[in-house]
């Protein structure tokens, strides 16, 4: 995702073959360079990680948008690991980058909803698991699907944390 003339390449073609995009996952896997010990990591992982949950979520939002205004509807759905919500030291990059992609969830959420377009995040504390209670893909698929049915709630979180 930190290619964001592709990403826009890529949402342009499919709203042309689809139709306007009407719900919005920006979920990519973060890559291992982003999660080092935050005293292991330099100015260089900050700036991947900031392209990759900041740059990518913002080109994919900007190029699904205006299919949602002429809509008149439609959901964006962030999915963050723990760290989005409780930064973690071993896991620096990630911690600093769902931080700033969490704030500007949040403010998209705070401007959008009188548009009728929700937007939420999702955070997933530890790993997607098959067969575990609430990280299961298909428990995912389903905690997706009501966030962006039900249209409640700003952010979600797949088991307790004590934030």
């Amino acid at each position: 995702m930190r290619d964001t003339t592709t990403l826009a390449s890529a949402l342009d073609r499919a709203s042309q073959e689809l139709g306007p995009i009407e719900v919005l996952q920006y979920s990519p896997i973060p890559q291992r360079e982003f999660l080092r010990p935050v005293l292991d990591t330099t100015v260089a992982d900050l700036a991947a990680a900031v392209e990759f949950s900041l740059y990518g979520s913002v080109t994919a939002v900007n190029q699904v948008l205006p299919g949602m205004r002429t809509l008149g509807r439609g959901t964006v759905l962030f999915v963050n690991g723990g760290s989005g919500a409780r930064p973690n030291a071993q896991v620096a990059g990630t911690s600093i980058a769902f931080a700033g992609e969490g704030a500007y969830a949040i403010m998209l959420h705070d401007v959008l909803t009188s548009e009728n377009v929700h937007v939420g995040q999702l955070i997933i504390p530890g790993a997607i698991t098959p067969g575990h209670p609430t990280n299961d893909p298909a428990v995912l698929a389903d905690t997706l699907w009501g966030m962006h049915t039900r249209r409640d709630t700003f952010r979600v979180f797949t088991e307790a944390l004590d934030v």
